[in-house]
């Protein structure tokens, strides 16, 4: 089992570089920094670990087509590759429907958007001059002046069962939205539909992860996150959980009015259950070896990874990492 971390950019620069010299130092083989309009930018932030760091991939977890159009997405993924020595990989998926409709942004045509952007970014990065007459872009004649040295993979993140299906069709990697093993199951079974024929895959369950000695802290650290998770997943999710739309509506327009306290207050032991994985560092474990199981290669600890991340970090190195088959 191979191990990443995600890092939201809302941290001084200088404290993520950090971080990421410690995931390299503990043995995780891959760093997710999260793009949201409000915090750093994702490239500037990846470019900087980039800069303190040797052997571990780097890559936005991730990114989307509405925030970033394909075009700009590729140069700065080949800019990343160039200066990391080619450690650089891309995540994209459909993006945070609260956040976009934060920006008067349509989340139109979700899966038709990834995959448009993929397409587009793959023949740009091969240095191909692109015309494209797609469902969500219209390119005319766009071209990079350097291409990359490498294919440099591209991993789509994806929960709904269109989007997984998508992401095993056309994807290198899958970044599977989940830490519940009903899910993943579900998952993977989606992901193989789209691949048919086509090779191994790389699936990789990216958590949301809260660990540390004391139980109660790691559950607190967690909720802000269940709480968008909750917000954001598509209606087929919420079913396989038995957790209402009505439940995730309300939670999802506390987080619109910017009423954190009473979205935070409204995440149940339920939601807790099925959308992290948090507790002692026997607890995260024990979950981690139930999802190994099931064809996932790579669990990434997204946010919070704990109440404290040095600590969390150090941890994982100690108590988890080289433990799971």
């Amino acid at each position: 089992m191979r191990f990443g971390v995600e890092f939201v950019p809302r941290e001084d620069f200088w404290k993520i570089a950090s971080y990421g010299i410690m995931a390299e130092k503990f043995g995780f083989d891959s760093i997710w920094v999260t793009h949201h309009f409000n915090n750093q930018d994702v490239y500037i932030i990846l470019t900087t670990i980039a800069n303190y760091t040797e052997r571990i991939l780097l890559g936005p977890g991730v990114t989307n087509p509405y925030l970033y159009n394909p075009v700009l997405n590729a140069s700065a993924l080949l800019s990343l590759d160039r200066v990391s020595g080619g450690r650089a990989m891309l995540g994209i998926g459909a993006g945070d429907r609260a956040t976009l409709n934060c920006l008067g942004i349509e989340m139109k045509s979700p899966v038709s958007a990834v995959e448009e952007s993929i397409t587009i970014i793959r023949r740009l990065l091969a240095g191909e001059t692109v015309s494209f007459d797609g469902e969500i872009f219209k390119i005319q004649g766009a071209t990079l002046n350097i291409k990359a040295n490498r294919d440099i993979p591209i991993y789509v993140g994806a929960q709904g069962p269109k989007m997984l299906e998508m992401a095993g069709r056309v994807g290198d990697g899958v970044l599977v939205n989940a830490s519940h093993k009903r899910d993943l199951e579900y998952a993977v079974k989606q992901i193989k539909k789209g691949r048919g024929n086509r090779g191994e895959i790389d699936v990789s369950a990216f958590t949301c992860f809260s660990v540390d000695f004391d139980p109660i802290k790691a559950r607190r650290a967690a909720e802000p996150i269940v709480a968008f998770i909750v917000a954001g997943s598509p209606k087929a999710v919420l079913e396989r959980h038995d957790i209402s739309q009505e439940d995730s509506e309300t939670i999802r327009k506390f987080l619109e009015r910017r009423k954190f306290k009473k979205a935070f207050e409204s995440v149940t032991d339920q939601m807790m259950d099925c959308f992290s994985i948090y507790g002692t560092p026997a607890d995260c474990l024990q979950r981690i070896e139930e999802i190994s199981k099931l064809g996932v290669s790579q669990v990434v600890l997204g946010s919070p990874i704990g109440p404290n991340k040095k600590r969390s970090l150090e941890i994982v190195r100690d108590e988890i990492i080289g433990k799971v088959p």
